[in-house]
């Protein structure tokens, strides 16, 4: 799959740019690089999880589709037996748990259907073997039709190989176009790095794409150009390339006896919302094989994952519309009255609008209701609003106090740029005693791995309202990890139904 040469992956006039640019100019050059990779691949790219996520549902359903079929032609048309049902839709759900047990959806399996075209059928057979075994010891085999089985047999198996096939092209032209890449940047060079990248490149079906080499090392320890790709920089210009190239992977080429160097590179690197992977492939030491990931036959040791991410970020996604509707609708008659109040009260606009931190440390745009004077409304949040501020209006103090402020979040959750439940978004210039909360918590940045929150964990254990100490960042942020280790569906429903109750303490919201 990595059939791209690597000259293409940068112009020839941008790597001559960085190779040529002052420090002072350094940084704007290598930006530029990561503005080109992600304009290549564009923003969205689908993922080998996806993608055998959804051959699973699809060849279940065309399982199902196919019994219900010929149970209507060969049985009985236009109806379903109760056990006809639960017979067909247990074997189709055997089929494809079957199929996930024999590595059938690795996307090397899906790349090559004819290669797994025995393995597949034998599972198919397998599945109709313990339906037999199934009705034998149940004594209840004669109830059902041979001739539909046995059709079923033939013609599931025609549905599945078809669609295997289908699939195999659909991820070849992914693959060729860019749809089915995970951007990847190596840490480290030298000779680890190229042995690695050559062991990746002989890989026949892997979605890997490298896009460059970071290493602290100078030019003479660690050359510039490794297998064909440029070493771009050193590891701490990497954290600001790999959100804007939106990279997908960092592997990390260096020895696992080189503990220490590799935990200074980790405690830099973790917090970027990526997976991070330590390269296993020239070294000695065995771990068991649960231990690995792997690409093609390329093994890695899993250091972080990228949280929230493939299904699990679907169905957050989905949560996120559903009770963002319900919020909008449950609570429009107050936002309404809020919105008139606002006007009434006093000149300016109803919703004021802030640049905050987003996901992957991007800026975003977040909506809430005004509550200071037009012209005292500080956007930046570099003063932080005290305990009977001036600038906030009679109405604002009511409803900064009851977080009414906040209810048109519900749009920017629906629209996407916030989710119901995170870590809450703060403004870009937000300080304490002066300093950047960024410069007051280390790893303060690792809050921003998920998308920013309406409402958070944080919030519900009474960390809301004004950070006017270090310790209550510090705490806050401490909140916010753990929700981001510990994410669950389960557990942004806990915190959305907490969330009116924890607000009835507005000791710290003012």
């Amino acid at each position: 799959m990595n059939d791209i040469d690597p000259a293409r992956r940068f112009s020839p006039e941008a790597v001559r740019k960085l190779r040529d640019s002052t420090e002072s100019d350094r940084p704007a050059a290598l930006n530029e690089m990561a503005r080109q990779v992600a304009a290549q691949l564009g923003h969205e790219t689908i993922t080998p999880v996806m993608v055998s996520g959804t051959l699973r549902i699809l060849e279940f359903a065309v399982l199902l589709a196919s019994g219900v079929v010929l149970y209507w032609f060969l049985v009985a048309p236009n109806q379903m037996a109760t056990d006809y049902w639960l017979v067909i839709a247990a074997g189709s759900l055997a089929a494809v748990t079957f199929m996930e047990f024999s590595d059938c959806y690795q996307i090397a399996a899906l790349m090559r259907p004819f290669a797994t075209f025995s393995r597949i059928l034998l599972v198919w057979a397998a599945t109709f073997a313990l339906m037999a075994l199934t009705g034998f010891m149940l004594k209840v085999s004669a109830d059902f039709s041979r001739l539909m089985f046995g059709m079923w047999f033939l013609a599931g198996f025609v549905a599945i190989f078809a669609l295997r096939l289908a699939m195999a092209r659909l991820i070849r032209r992914w693959a060729r176009n860019g749809r089915m890449e995970r951007r990847a940047v190596i840490v480290g060079g030298g000779k680890a790095a190229e042995d690695l990248i050559r062991a990746v490149e002989q890989q026949p079906y892997n979605d890997i794409r490298i896009c460059g080499i970071f290493d602290d090392r100078d030019d003479k320890r660690s050359p510039p150009l490794v297998a064909g790709y440029p070493k771009l920089g050193t590891v701490s210009e990497l954290i600001e390339f790999a959100r804007i190239a939106r990279i997908d992977m960092l592997i990390v080429s260096l020895p696992i006896t080189a503990e220490q160097r590799v935990l200074q590179l980790l405690k830099k690197l973790w917090v970027l919302p990526v997976d991070i992977r330590l390269s296993a492939h020239s070294s000695s030491l065995q771990f068991r094989p649960r231990a690995y990931s792997y690409i093609g036959s390329v093994p890695l040791l899993d250091i972080f994952d990228k949280p929230i991410n493939d299904w699990d970020s679907v169905a957050k996604r989905a949560f996120d519309i559903v009770f963002s509707l319900i919020g909008i609708v449950l609570f429009s008659p107050i936002m309404v009255a809020t919105a008139i109040a606002i006007k009434l009260d006093s000149k300016g606009p109803i919703l004021f609008k802030q640049k905050r931190h987003g996901f992957n440390n991007e800026e975003i745009e977040v909506y809430k209701f005004r509550s200071m004077y037009a012209d005292q409304s500080d956007p930046t949040a570099k003063k932080t609003v005290t305990r009977d501020d001036p600038r906030v209006t009679r109405v604002g103090r009511f409803i900064r106090k009851t977080s009414i402020d906040e209810l048109p979040q519900f749009f920017n959750a629906l629209f996407g740029s916030l989710s119901l439940v995170g870590p809450r978004p703060h403004a870009v210039a937000a300080q304490s005693h002066n300093l950047l909360y960024a410069e007051v918590v280390d790893g303060y940045f690792a809050r921003h791995k998920v998308k920013p929150g309406v409402t958070g964990w944080a919030q519900i254990n009474g960390w809301r309202g004004e950070m006017d100490t270090n310790e209550k960042i510090r705490m806050r942020t401490e909140y916010d990890l753990y929700y981001i280790e510990n994410w669950s569906l389960l557990f942004d429903l806990r915190i959305l139904l907490l969330t009116p109750i924890r607000l009835l303490n507005t000791e710290n919201a003012y």
